[in-house]
């Protein structure tokens, strides 16, 4: 049986980027025969170098080590979602909420990301819309919808006549999940409060969720994208209903664009909603 070739360079990084693996966490590889075989006595012999701590000479025999309360333990789901619902209240201004979850770190996703994904556009604009996640271009450069994805949605909006001075755009997930992996139920429930506030303090006229994630989400419905998409829902931020209107998300039309014709009359409802409050009738 003749053995298999070995794969080239190009089809191993091929192989990577389909597993997920798109960037580098460190500038040196590191070799894990090494670590193991070579790094660890070496690490282990310190340690028996090392004189015994004040806690260990006068621990009794067969009594565990006392861990300090200062210790780093990460937020069980349930604590982080009600420490990210508690810090997100107390944000007066979006500049507030941002800085808040710069240092939030309550969900697991904010130490893999490379930045916060914030938003973009107009923070007074009447129109906001919602996606899920930041992908690979997003975490690089910061900001929400710059990718392929990101292009078309422009498009979308230059079709109704607006551009990203006149919307506010933002995503559930502020952190961008490995790998561009499904945000997990209970990192999404984490990051809900922050993007709650956010709403809240943009308080647009008309919100548009981007998607079966963030419409499932925000509107706390369980139909599929194409059951809700078109169909006006309102959506309650505690001190007034918004109108929120779910679509197609840009990635999905990339991957299927016969569906874009859809997407065409939820523009064109949303383009006539905006009139309206506009030019209010007498």
């Amino acid at each position: 049986m003749m053995p298999e070739p070995a794969p080239s360079l190009q089809q191993l990084l091929a192989f990577y980027l389909e597993s997920g693996v798109d960037c580098a966490l460190n500038d040196e590889p590191v070799n894990r025969m090494l670590d193991d075989e070579i790094v660890a006595p070496a690490r282990a012999e310190l340690r028996a170098a090392e004189p015994p701590s004040r806690l260990e000479t006068t621990r009794p025999v067969g009594v565990q080590p006392v861990i300090p309360s200062s210790a780093a333990v990460p937020l069980v789901p349930e604590a982080a979602i009600v420490s990210a619902r508690e810090a997100a209240a107390t944000a007066p201004t979006l500049e507030a909420l941002r800085a808040l979850m710069e240092q939030f770190d309550g969900c697991a996703l904010r130490s893999t990301a490379t930045r916060l994904v914030f938003a973009d556009g107009n923070p007074q604009a009447r129109l906001m819309l919602v996606g899920e996640a930041p992908g690979r271009e997003e975490d690089i450069e910061g900001l929400p919808f710059v990718g392929r994805s990101g292009k078309l949605l422009d498009l979308m909006l230059a079709a109704i006549g607006l551009d990203r001075s006149q919307v506010y755009i933002a995503n559930v997930i502020p952190w961008r999940p490995p790998g561009n992996r499904t945000p997990t139920p209970q990192e999404t429930q984490i990051c809900l409060p922050f993007i709650r506030r956010q709403i809240e303090l943009v308080n647009p006229a008309i919100l548009v969720t981007l998607g079966n994630p963030s419409t499932q989400t925000l509107l706390s419905t369980r139909d599929g994208i194409m059951r809700t998409r078109g169909r006006w829902f309102d959506y309650d931020t505690g001190t007034r209903m918004i109108r929120a209107l779910p679509t197609l998300h840009p990635a999905y039309l990339l991957r299927q664009p016969t569906y874009k014709r859809l997407a065409w009359q939820d523009l064109r409802a949303i383009a006539t909603a905006l009139a309206a409050i506009q030019s209010p009738a007498n």
